[in-house]
């Protein structure tokens, strides 16, 4: 297993976009935390994505999702059904409500970390607002491919993993060659320096794996396998069309001259002490 330390990437300004939306999902999942477990499941049907909604979109008709009664000590309880409709003012925006729900803290957190190592260094390449709306494109993106995997699929998928996918992706294409200093869990704990790319596509290529063994038939963890997969190559088409003319990355993002350097830069003092 690889977990991500950091970047070795260091900002070069203070990332506001990425820093709201984390702010915005801890929010939403400690508002979510407060309610029983059954009322959390008719959120999730409610706001989360159904595949089939939107399979069936402008019908008179409605989808019956199935709602967990009650998880008592980890064990799954009765099942009833929220019916939910197919009315497209309804299902469209379910496509950004879900990227706002989470079905646990673990979940939540795994997310927002992914999304602080590698966000943060995107925004630098673009300005806040802008890496605010390319996230959540890929977010929608990222449903709509896993919507084409199982568009007659009734259980709802929530999560910010297919938009911080396409952080992932925008970061592939961005900084390669950074290095992520990484956690291996392999018998020990070992921390290696790996360069983005292969830190990413390693990734990608396990959301692939398991992406075609779901489609097979085959048993694999209950996750939307293919909102990564679609939102990593948004991120990877839409981030270099965003940064097109801009400067390479790495340039200070402020302009700097022979007498304006800036002073927490070690050059500004080597610079005063030449001229001095």
């Amino acid at each position: 297993m690889l977990f991500p330390l950091y970047a070795l990437n260091p900002r070069q300004r203070f990332p506001v976009a990425t820093l709201l939306i984390i702010a915005a999902n801890v929010f939403i999942m400690s508002w979510m935390s407060s309610l029983r477990d059954v009322q959390q499941a008719v959120i999730a049907a409610e706001y989360g994505f159904v595949p089939a909604r939107l399979t069936h979109m402008g019908k008179p008709m409605m989808i019956n999702v199935p709602v967990q009664t009650l998880n008592l000590f980890g064990i799954p309880g009765l099942q009833r059904v929220k019916m939910v409709s197919t009315d497209p003012s309804d299902v469209y925006v379910t496509f950004l409500t879900t990227q706002f729900l989470h079905g646990g803290w673990a979940h939540l957190l795994m997310n927002m970390w992914m999304l602080w190592v590698f966000g943060a260094n995107i925004e630098d390449r673009v300005a806040p607002l802008v890496v605010l709306l390319f996230y959540l494109c890929g977010g929608v993106l990222a449903t709509l491919t896993f919507w084409l995997s199982d568009p007659g699929g009734v259980m709802p998928v929530i999560g910010a993993s297919g938009a911080v996918a396409a952080i992932l992706g925008a970061y592939a294409v961005t900084f390669p060659t950074t290095k992520v200093r990484t956690l291996v869990f392999f018998v020990f704990i070992l921390i290696f320096d790996f360069p983005a790319l292969l830190w990413l596509g390693v990734w990608f290529l396990m959301q692939v794996t398991s992406g075609i063994m779901g489609l097979w038939g085959l048993p694999v963890e209950p996750v939307a396998f293919w909102a990564h997969i679609g939102g990593f190559v948004a991120g990877m088409v839409l981030m270099p069309l965003l940064t097109f003319g801009a400067s390479p990355p790495g340039t200070d993002w402020r302009k700097e001259t022979d007498d304006q350097f800036r002073f927490d830069d070690p050059r500004w003092y080597d610079r005063r002490i030449d001229e001095g």
